[in-house]
């Protein structure tokens, strides 16, 4: 066989499997020796060792709830995994707040733990603006813009926006941050990534950016030729960072034997690279009463956004 064509199988054969992890798995759907651990994915291959990485750690703690096997499951959006929990296909979800109520709203998920990353369980939104606009509050922005991050976004677009609306704003998509708006809304934009939201309020292609204060403080995120021009205008209420959730009709005894194992990881030293491999977990938490009381509040905004807004 020549080169070539060897090395045109091979590369046939890595996206064969590449494709292989995103389809769904028939066989698993009511397995309950399976545990099959979702994303909601943009790059699945990335994903798919960040994932693998703490299921193998979790897995081999569970055989005595009947568990043998774990699998990834991939959606691209939260109907599709909506739909995954639904018909039991998956069981244990990551994801944040704000998509993890939107799967509690669609197929019933249930808030396992909170999710620690880098150390930080919870965060919140910081609107900023330039520091010589006349926007100085959120009062101001009839008649303005604001540059969101992506409509799947907590701290950078369930949050603010829901915060915007509770105030009394209507918020308009606007086709272009040069686009005109009318004087009586807030016009909105998706930047896509933080250093594009902090880049358009500074060179005045919009009026307000946002968020979250982890990113803020970020100078990947937030040059520091940029945050000497910038001002804080207002902030929001505190939301967990990430979630881990499961399905609502997941086995009892699976349940709390996957919360023991997953509260337990950080005391013991061989979960240490599979948390880090986690999307830089350091810790599960227990969902207290003031955490859940953000999430039903935050729930409830992801409704109003939705029903208001998209």
């Amino acid at each position: 066989m020549s080169a070539c064509l060897s090395a045109h199988l091979r590369r046939i054969a890595a996206l064969a499997l590449a494709f292989a992890l995103l389809l769904p798995l028939p066989a698993l759907a009511g397995d309950p020796g399976v545990l099959v651990l979702g994303r909601i994915s943009d790059d699945p291959k990335a994903h798919y060792e960040q994932l693998k990485s703490l299921l193998d750690y979790v897995v081999p703690r569970m055989n005595d709830v009947g568990i043998r096997e774990g699998r990834i499951l991939m959606a691209k959006d939260a109907q599709q995994m909506a739909s995954y929990l639904r018909r039991g296909r998956v069981d244990w979800v990551t994801e944040t707040a704000g998509t993890g109520m939107m799967l509690r709203q669609r197929a019933g998920a249930k808030a396992l733990l909170l999710t620690e990353r880098d150390g930080t369980s919870h965060y919140h939104t910081v609107f900023f603006a330039r520091a010589d606009s006349d926007v100085k509050s959120l009062d101001d922005l009839h008649g303005h813009s604001v540059a969101f991050q992506r409509p799947s976004s907590t701290s950078a677009y369930f949050l603010p926006a829901t915060e915007l609306l509770h105030r009394g704003n209507s918020l308009e998509l606007l086709l272009s941050p040069t686009d005109k708006l009318n004087s009586s809304v807030v016009g909105y934009v998706f930047a896509r990534s933080e250093l594009n939201i902090a880049t358009w309020v500074h060179k005045r292609l919009v009026d307000v950016g946002v968020m979250s204060n982890v990113d803020w403080e970020n100078p990947r995120r937030v040059p520091a030729a940029f945050r000497q021009d910038l001002r804080v205008i207002a902030e929001t209420g505190d939301v967990p960072r990430a979630l881990e959730l499961v399905r609502s009709d997941m086995d009892p005894k699976v349940e709390a034997r996957l919360r023991k194992v997953l509260r337990d990881a950080a005391t013991d030293p061989e979960a240490r690279d599979a948390l880090q491999g986690f999307f830089q977990t350091t810790r599960f938490l227990p969902v207290d009463a003031e955490s859940r009381r953000a999430l039903d509040n935050l729930a409830d905004g992801v409704s109003r956004v939705r029903s208001e807004v998209e």
